[in-house]
């Protein structure tokens, strides 16, 4: 919804000058006449009540109308100018996996993952982030784009149970390539997340995923998620639909993470806690510099043309009432 303002307000002052006028209305006068005899059937016309009651308003009417046009009441709606070439396109490919419910991070792998991601968000207003998520099979949440709450919204919606159980990292690797091959912006990273090994044998490997980026100029920032040793991981349900943790051992591929950095000119790190995780969405962030400013564009929309048409409609309507009244009584 566009917000309403006025060019100039000091304009609306002059509504002051209703003060007298109002008075010198309200004052009661002499009222003056013609004496009669009688008057048995001089019955008075509500026409030209109606026309007179008209008559002492129009002039409200009019000064109120020019009082508004010359203040200039304007809506405008606030959009950027950004230049994209400049900027940094992020996507996030997140393993969604079951075993992401983990609890060797707090409250567990994928919401603390999830919050810090959205802390990351906030630090870059001026990049385009996208999120890819996968499990057997990669899915693309938000396309790369600058509006960042929708972004948000997606990260706050992550769960385990929308996709096929599984990991397949290529395939998240590959669909988050697919959505910045053609970026023209000066720099194009992949943030890849995962907890466990490549599991899927159909799906595309990891390492030809990461020659499929840095064929496209696309650098990926490798995270293995968990703890060194064992962490209560969902393992089954019980009869009430509950999931049962036990301890099991964290397993995660992390010479094809660090294959996959180095291939892309990237970084492998690996995040054991809540406050490790943090610290590599930070060092990310001051890896990645980006220089694109954007400014504001406000686009207005005037209405004052509104209140002059107003206040002509109403003069003419005064003059023509003024004109019917004077042949009437004549």
């Amino acid at each position: 919804m566009p917000d309403i303002e006025f060019y100039s307000p000091w304009f609306l002052l002059l509504f002051l000058a209703f003060i007298p006028l109002i008075i010198r209305d309200l004052r009661t006068g002499k009222r003056k006449g013609v004496r009669v005899p009688t008057t048995q059937n001089m019955e008075s016309s509500s026409g030209i009540r109606a026309a007179l009651f008209f008559l002492k308003i129009s002039k409200y009417l009019i000064l109120s109308a020019l009082f508004l046009a010359m203040a200039r009441p304007r809506s405008f709606t606030v959009s950027q100018d950004r230049d994209d070439t400049k900027g940094v396109d992020i996507m996030f490919s997140i393993d969604v996996s079951l075993s992401m419910l983990s609890k060797d991070l707090e409250p567990d792998r994928l919401t603390a993952l999830r919050d810090i991601a959205i802390q990351f968000v906030d630090k870059r207003p001026n990049d385009r982030i996208g999120v890819v998520t996968y499990a057997a099979e990669a899915f693309t949440k938000v396309p790369v784009t600058s509006d960042h709450q929708v972004v948000i919204d997606e990260l706050k919606n992550l769960n385990t149970t929308e996709l096929d159980p599984g990991t397949a990292i290529g395939e998240g690797l590959s669909v988050a390539v697919n959505h910045l091959r053609t970026s023209k912006a000066k720099s194009k990273i992949i943030i890849l997340m995962t907890d466990g090994v490549n599991n899927i044998e159909n799906a595309i490997p990891p390492l030809v995923a990461a020659e499929l980026a840095k064929n496209n100029g696309i650098k990926v920032y490798a995270i293995g998620l968990g703890t060194n040793g064992f962490a209560l991981m969902p393992t089954n349900l019980d009869p009430f639909g509950d999931l049962i943790f036990t301890e099991t051992e964290v397993r995660i591929d992390e010479p094809s993470l660090k294959e996959i950095a180095q291939i892309t000119g990237g970084k492998y790190f690996r995040a054991t806690s809540n406050s490790s995780l943090e610290e590599i969405y930070s060092e990310i962030n001051q890896l990645e510099k980006t220089d694109t400013k954007v400014s504001k564009l406000y686009n207005f929309e005037e209405y004052f043309n509104v209140f002059l048409l107003f206040a002509l409609l109403i003069l003419f309507l005064d003059a023509m009432v003024r004109w019917v009244l004077y042949k009437f009584l004549s």
